[in-house]
C-alpha cells in the first residue's frame, strides 16, 4: 500500500536525468510469474536505459515478492533512486521514461480505490476499517454497555410479570442512543487520523439511519453508500461488499462532478473544460478538482522558465519569456501539477460527455 509521504516522494522527485516507471498487471489470468517475467522483458524491450532495465529486473528476479494484482516500479540509478509498490488492484501494464516519476496511473488508482472509512455498526459499538487501494485493513473497533430488551405488549407494569416495565424499554432505548453516540465519537476521530474522503456504512436500516442521524452536516456529505451487513461478517464479506458499493457509488459521483464542470464552464463561472483552457488554471493554481477521461493524453509544451503548459507552439512564454520543451503528455504534468498543489484528481471511465473535451476542472475561484 502506497501512503501519503511515499506519493509526496514520487510528485516532488524531478530529474536532469531520466526515469523509468513500469506498471505492471500482475493479475493470476494473466499467467503464472515466469510468464509475467518474459512479458516484463517484453516490455523493456525498447528502452535504452540499461542500468535501470538492470533494476527493475534484479527486483523481479530477487527482492520481489509474488503478491497482490500488480506493481509500480520507478528507477532512476543516476539519481540512486528506486521505489517499487505492490498493489491489490489491477492496473494496465505499461513503460513510460521521462523526467518524472508517471504518477497518473497512480492518480487513477487513488481516485477509484483510495481514502475510504467503512463503518459496521449495530445497538452496541461499531469495527472500523480502512479501505485503500484494493487492501481492507480492520482498524479498530469499540463496545459499548450490552442492550437488554424486554417484550412490548399488554402485561402488567408489576415488576417481574411477562412483558417487563416501560421503564425497562426506555432504559433499552437510552443504552442504544449512548452506545450510538460513543460509536460516533470513536468512528470521527478514526475518519480524521486517516483523513478519510468517502464513508461506507453497514448495518441494519435501523442502526444505519441511527448512526447518520448523529453524523456532522461535514462528515454526512462523504457517506457515499450504505449496505446490509452483521457486525460479525468477515474480512471477505467486507472487502466485497465495500468494492462494490464503492465502485456503484464512484460512478455515479464522477457523472454529478463532470455535469457540474461542464455546467460551470458553459456560465463562465466555476469550471473550465478541454486541454488549454484547463492547462491555464492549472498554472494559476485555481484548480480544485481535476477531471480527465481514463487514457487521454496529449503532446504540449512546457516553458523552462515558471513551468506553463500548454499544447501551443510558441517562441516564448507570455509569462516570463523562456524558452519551452517540447513534452508527450501535457495531461500527465497537469495532474502531477494539481497533486503537488493539493488539489482532487479524477479519473474517470466511460463517460461520454467527458469523451468530447477530454480534460476539465473544477475552480477553487
Amino acid at each position: 500500500m502506497i501512503t501519503d509521504r511515499e506519493l509526496q516522494e514520487l510528485l516532488g522527485f524531478s530529474s536532469p536525468e531520466t526515469v523509468l516507471s513500469v506498471y505492471l498487471n500482475m493479475d493470476p489470468l494473466e499467467g503464472n510469474a515466469e510468464a509475467l517475467k518474459l512479458r516484463l522483458r517484453s516490455m523493456l524491450e525498447e528502452v535504452s536505459l540499461s542500468k535501470d532495465k538492470a533494476a527493475v529486473l534484479d527486483y523481479f528476479e530477487h527482492a520481489r515478492k509474488w503478491k497482490g494484482r500488480s506493481v509500480a516500479i520507478f528507477s532512476s540509478v543516476a539519481r540512486d533512486f528506486f521505489r517499487a509498490f505492490p498493489l491489490a488492484v489491477s492496473v494496465r501494464s505499461q513503460v513510460r521514461v521521462g523526467n518524472h516519476p508517471y504518477v497518473k496511473p497512480l492518480a487513477d488508482l487513488l481516485d477509484a480505490f483510495g481514502g475510504y472509512g467503512v463503518v459496521l455498526v449495530d445497538q452496541q459499538g461499531a469495527r472500523l476499517f480502512l479501505f485503500h487501494l484494493g487492501e481492507l485493513i480492520e482498524q479498530e473497533g469499540i463496545l459499548g454497555e450490552a442492550v437488554r430488551h424486554t417484550k412490548r405488549g399488554g402485561a402488567s407494569s408489576v415488576h417481574g410479570q411477562r412483558g417487563g416495565t416501560a421503564g425497562q424499554t426506555r432504559n433499552a432505548e437510552t443504552v442504544v442512543e449512548r452506545n450510538i453516540k460513543d460509536a460516533l465519537e470513536f468512528a470521527l476521530h478514526f475518519f480524521e487520523q486517516n483523513r478519510v474522503r468517502r464513508i461506507l456504512i453497514g448495518g441494519t436500516d435501523d442502526n444505519v439511519a441511527r448512526f447518520r442521524a448523529h453524523l456532522p452536516k461535514a462528515w454526512q456529505s462523504l457517506v457515499v453508500g450504505t449496505f446490509p451487513m452483521s457486525m460479525t461478517a468477515n474480512h471477505t464479506e467486507v472487502l466485497a461488499r465495500t468494492m462494490e458499493i464503492g465502485q456503484q457509488a464512484e460512478r455515479r459521483r464522477e457523472a454529478r462532478l463532470v455535469d457540474a464542470i461542464i455546467t460551470s464552464a458553459a456560465k463562465g463561472a466555476g469550471g473550465v473544460v478541454r486541454l488549454d483552457e484547463t492547462l491555464s488554471a492549472v498554472h494559476e493554481g485555481r484548480v480544485q478538482t481535476l477531471i480527465v477521461q481514463e487514457g487521454y493524453r496529449l503532446a504540449g509544451y512546457q516553458c523552462a522558465g515558471c513551468g506553463y503548459l500548454t499544447t501551443q507552439e510558441q517562441a516564448a512564454c507570455p509569462f516570463c519569456g523562456k524558452k519551452f520543451t517540447k513534452i508527450e503528455d501535457a495531461v500527465e504534468m497537469a495532474v502531477r501539477k494539481v497533486m503537488q498543489s493539493g488539489g482532487d484528481v479524477e479519473v474517470v471511465r466511460e463517460n461520454p460527455a467527458l469523451e468530447k473535451i477530454g480534460v476539465g476542472a473544477l475552480l477553487r475561484y
